[in-house]
């Protein structure tokens, strides 16, 4: 049965919406494909919970896990934190306050 022309489409899934935000603020393309792929490492880090779900504390708790037990560069969480920074602040529209207990690389 063909759709019914009249219903509303679905809302931007996440990435969606990120791709259209970005540009909007202009940031680089490079810029979107980092932001994209800490968005997606971060959702499957907590099993994919909607970022909606979540707040400072799965942040901070990523984060430390990228220093703690990834070993990453100083540089390499900072992308991250701003990817998320980002993705809450102008994307979900539900900006980060404080990320207590975060340990940095």
């Amino acid at each position: 049965m063909p759709a019914n022309s009249s219903t509303t489409p679905p809302p931007p899934r996440l990435l969606e919406r990120l791709s259209q935000v970005i540009p909007l603020r202009h940031y680089s393309y490079r810029t979107e494909q980092a932001y994209a792929f800490w968005t997606k490492r971060f959702v499957y880090f907590h099993k994919l919970r909607h970022p909606a779900e979540m707040g400072e504390a799965e942040v901070a708790e990523f984060l430390s896990f990228l220093a703690l037990d990834r070993n990453v560069a100083v540089a390499t969480q900072d992308q991250a934190l701003n990817a998320l920074v980002f993705l809450y602040r102008h994307v979900l529209e539900k900006p980060l306050g404080d990320l207590p207990g975060v340990y940095r690389a």
